[in-house]
């Protein structure tokens, strides 16, 4: 059986993420996207500041719909490090915006606090562990990555400071 790029992209995603029409840019005008290549270099620059410290991790970077845009696993790393990555990404800009996070630990952080904040973490591919950065262009965000595999969190998240910093230049201020 042959499957189209649309038919994997809805099979590997749940159905509430799937396309219903093709979608327009914001009437603003002016809607950043981030490019393949950088988002390539940041996940990859991420993978090796883990690698450095002999974590095996994948990187996932994300859309603001939550659609990932780069995958990419490290050598040695485990399987389910895809899927942490990605959802901690996912986290991030699904949530970051409304509860006023940049990093998944920041939610981490709000399910301590906050009494309903727990709730969130039972969404589907919401995640409550640190690990993910947001992608800022023009003092917005665009984007996340995600990483997955270090032994905690907190390490996954440093790897993903350093991904993003390494392109920091390159996005527009």
């Amino acid at each position: 059986m042959k499957l189209t790029a649309l038919a994997l992209f809805t099979f590997w995603m749940p159905a509430t993420f799937a396309p219903a029409h093709a979608q327009q840019a914001p009437q603003s005008g002016y809607h950043y996207t981030l490019p393949l290549s950088t988002a390539v270099e940041a996940a990859r620059e991420a993978i090796r500041v883990c690698e450095e410290n002999h974590y095996w991790v994948t990187a996932t970077v994300v859309d603001m719909d939550g659609v990932p845009q780069v995958v990419m696993r490290g050598d040695h790393a485990t399987v389910h490090t895809g899927e942490s990555s990605f959802r901690k990404a996912f986290t991030v800009v699904t949530l970051g915006p409304e509860f006023g996070f940049d990093r998944s630990s920041g939610f981490f952080q709000l399910t301590k606090t906050n009494p309903f904040a727990p709730q969130l973490a039972t969404v589907r591919n919401v995640m409550a562990l640190p690990g993910a950065v947001a992608i800022r262009a023009n003092g917005e965000m665009v984007g996340a990555l995600g990483i997955g595999g270090a032994p905690g969190g907190d390490k996954d998240e440093v790897c993903a400071a350093a991904g993003i910093a390494k392109i920091a230049d390159q996005l527009p201020h």
